[in-house]
Formats: C-alpha cells, structure tokens, sequence
C-alpha cells in the first residue's frame, strides 16, 4: 500500500472517531469505565453501555488487524493513533478469562498490535500507572467539591 493510501486510511479511522457515537463510547470507556475484575466488565456487556463498550472494543480490534496486515505501517499507527493502548490497557488484566467464556481470539488482533509494537508491554505498564494517578486525582477533586 502506498504511503498516501495508508495516510488516507489513518484519516478516515480518525474521522470514525469523531462520529458522535462513537465519540460517546470513547468518552464513556475512557471517563467512566474502570473494571476491577471480569464480573465488571461481562455486567457493561448487558448494560446500559453495552454498545459503547462493544464499540470501542471491537473498533480498535479492527484497527490493530489492520496493522496485521499491512494496510497500515506499524510506527506509522502507533506514532497517530495511541488510544488503542488504553483501551488494552483497561482489558488486558482479564483477557484470560473473557477469552473462555466468549471467545478465544477475543481482542487478539489488540494483543498481537501490543505484543508487535516496541516495547509494548512497557508501554502498557507505564499507561497504567498513569490512568491510577488520574483516577486518583478525579477522586481528590470529586472529594473536594463535596466538602
């Protein structure tokens, strides 16, 4: 694929993200989704954000098997779309266990992606710790507006 054909295709995954849906779902993974353990996550599958989840999920699954197979050049995705790691980020710790009750190659496209990447997986680390010290600190603020 040409480098102009794959930055075309970078574009129309960024203009996917702006659909207002989407832009919901995102907003609400990202803001408001924070799983402690595979129940919280299999309970939004039924849920008022089962969409939502089921959205970003699989949209991002899309993506990295895009990478897989060459529409778009690995660097050249990571360096544009970095979203895709929080998204693993928040899965990750259950794979394992939505993988048996749903399907084995669950979010593998995802996982190749990070597993592929550059230090992927330290990326993932270090992404995780940065979603606690936020999480974090949205707490002190909702603490204080309380007080």
């Amino acid at each position: 694929m040409s480098k102009q054909a794959e930055a075309e295709l970078i574009l129309k995954l960024y203009e996917l993200r702006r659909d207002e849906t989407m832009r919901k779902a995102r907003d609400w993974f990202f803001r408001d989704f924070h799983p402690d353990s595979v129940q919280d996550v299999v309970k939004e599958f039924t849920g008022e954000h089962s969409g939502h989840l089921r959205m970003v999920m699989s949209y991002w699954d899309m993506c990295a098997s895009l990478v897989h197979y060459g529409s778009i050049d690995l660097q050249l995705f990571v360096d544009t779309t970095p979203e895709f790691i929080g998204c693993f980020t928040k899965l990750e710790p259950f794979l394992g266990e939505l993988r048996k009750m749903f399907d084995p190659r669950f979010l593998s496209n995802l996982e190749k992606l990070i597993d592929t990447m550059p230090e992927g997986r330290k990326r993932v680390a270090d992404f995780r710790e940065r979603m606690k010290m936020v999480r974090a600190m949205m707490a002190q603020r909702q603490q204080a507006a309380k007080s």
